[in-house]
């Protein structure tokens, strides 16, 4: 979605970038949280992730915040999670702000007739520099495939205790 403003003759554009991915994960719902839910666990599927550490509130509590360190390629990078809406195990809700980079993630947990578990994690990136803006504009299936990549090594680690921590 594209949203022109105008400020004293100058035209802005802001970019929001939104996209829906889902994944069946077969494990019981009740087991899909115990694992999603343990910040223990995110090293085993979250590429890249060298650190986290509680900045304020109760460790995954609404308003809790917690900075993420992630190593890519040679650069870190460094978010700060905000925990917005949660209701395991079926929804947890955060906001991530990053230098250029703003997003909002709402993601879902149903189980399936099967007695699986099933995925649905809602996006919106609104990029606020200027390199990540023409990315979302050039590359926005990058992100989307990012988001894809953790959905599938958290179904690994969940379904088969496969980590990506040292990948």
């Amino acid at each position: 979605m594209l949203c022109n403003l105008l400020y004293l003759g100058v035209v802005e554009t802001e970019i929001i970038m939104k996209y829906t991915t889902e994944i069946i994960v077969k494990v019981p719902i009740e087991d899909f949280s115990k694992k999603f839910d343990n910040p223990e666990n995110m090293k085993h599927w979250q590429r890249g992730l060298v650190a986290y550490d509680y900045i304020s509130g109760t460790p995954g509590d609404v308003g809790a915040k917690m900075k993420l360190i992630y190593r890519m390629g040679k650069r870190d990078m460094e978010l700060i999670e905000t925990v917005t809406h949660k209701k395991m195990p079926h929804e947890f809700h955060a906001m991530y702000d990053t230098k250029g980079m703003y997003n909002i993630q709402a993601n879902y947990f149903t189980e399936t007739p099967e007695g699986y578990t099933k995925w649905t994690t809602e996006n919106e990136f609104t990029p606020t520099g200027f390199m990540l803006r023409l990315m979302t504009l050039i590359m926005p299936g990058a992100f989307k495939k990012q988001t894809k990549q953790y959905m599938q090594d958290f179904k690994n680690f969940a379904e088969k205790g496969t980590s990506v921590a040292h990948a």
